[in-house]
């Protein structure tokens, strides 16, 4: 009996939780619905990527991933904090040249012919719904935080899995930002948090935007999209296209390897500056994750002249060791002849300059 009312009362406060906690996110407005509805990539009520893919994970997956991870992978962590360098407001507010600064994993804070971009921010320490507990971030601090950074032009979202939409993260910047640009049923998450409707704009794949000058598309991506619950593939996932008078730059979000991203150079190529996942890969998530010698490849895909490799760096969220991306991707771009960058946490990286950083700064 009592083992009985202990699993009633661990269903009822997962239900509550699911129904009730805010990180999880929010539903759409009937508005946003009826744009889903409509869209090409939402078919039987699921948003799908352009071609098939399966993302079959069987029991005994669960249970050798489980395994692997109690047994832990070598150098799956630094073994102290990783090196940041700190953010100059000052300098980045007098700077004119278009600059690119990484804040570790996807967060990137850009500025493009002046106008002030944020990517995915995510500022919190732990990646996940419950503060304390999951992947918890390598650095003890951030090149900045939240208080700290300029006002921001455009928030831009590339799917609504925690380690990129940041429930913290958001609450803090809806004072600071003029604008969320994110892909369709994203809203619903940023709504339940606080954010005015009128202050975010929903886009499907191929649609622009323009802020301040800049264009904003929202370009396809090869993955999927979630928060827990019942919630999978009812929102897009998209990767980003940026351009100004003078410059384009691409950014993959997570996606899977696929004709895309040819699709996405040809249309919009050559770009001056491309900001490729490159971490937090699998052999089972071939589907919806790039290796890093597929993110080089990509980078060529999309006619990019220089890359900067994200999605590692803050993070453990697969089983290969921390270095092991950007390792691999350096060797990559050796052997196919594409300019790489490795910049520091917080290092300003100038965009179009004839000079990058190339360091290996995590030995």
């Amino acid at each position: 009996m009592k083992l009985l009312i202990l699993v009633v009362i661990a269903v009822l406060v997962i239900f509550l939780m699911l129904k009730y906690y805010p990180p999880l996110g929010g539903k759409s407005s009937a508005e946003s619905q009826r744009r889903i509805q409509a869209s090409p990539q939402f078919i039987d009520g699921k948003f799908r990527n352009q071609i098939p893919t399966p993302m079959d994970y069987s029991l005994k997956d669960t249970a050798d991933a489980l395994i692997k991870t109690i047994k832990g992978t070598p150098n799956s962590r630094p073994k102290g904090s990783v090196p940041v360098d700190s953010f100059d407001l000052k300098a980045f507010k007098e700077n004119k040249e278009d600059q690119v600064i990484w804040f570790g994993h996807s967060t990137l804070l850009l500025k493009v012919n002046g106008v002030k971009l944020l990517i995915d921010p995510v500022f919190s320490d732990y990646a996940s719904p419950v503060p304390f507990f999951g992947p918890k971030r390598y650095s003890d601090k951030l090149p900045a935080e939240i208080q700290d950074l300029p006002e921001i032009d455009a928030v831009i979202i590339s799917h609504d899995h925690y380690d990129h939409l940041d429930y913290g993260s958001i609450r803090k910047l809806k004072g600071k930002v003029k604008q969320f640009i994110v892909p369709l049923g994203v809203a619903g998450h940023l709504t339940k948090w606080g954010v005015e409707p009128e202050f975010i704009k929903e886009l499907d794949w191929w649609d622009k935007e323009s802020v301040e000058g800049l264009t904003l598309i929202s370009t396809p991506a090869r993955h999927f999209s979630g928060r827990g619950g019942s919630s999978g593939m009812s929102t897009l996932w998209s990767s980003w296209v940026i351009v100004s008078d003078q410059m384009k730059i691409y950014y993959s979000g997570d996606s899977g390897y696929g004709p895309h991203f040819k699709e996405i150079g040809d249309k919009y190529g050559p770009f001056d500056l491309t900001l490729i996942e490159t971490g937090q890969y699998d052999e089972k998530w071939a589907n919806i994750h790039l290796t890093p010698e597929e993110s080089v490849q990509v980078n060529l895909d999309v006619q990019g002249k220089l890359m900067i490799p994200i999605h590692w760096g803050a993070f453990t969220l697969a089983l290969h060791s921390w270095t092991d991306p950007i390792e691999r991707a350096k060797l990559a771009a050796e052997q196919l002849n594409a300019a790489l960058a490795t910049p520091r946490i917080g290092e300003t990286v100038t965009i179009g300059a004839t000079k990058y950083p190339y360091g290996n700064w995590w030995e």
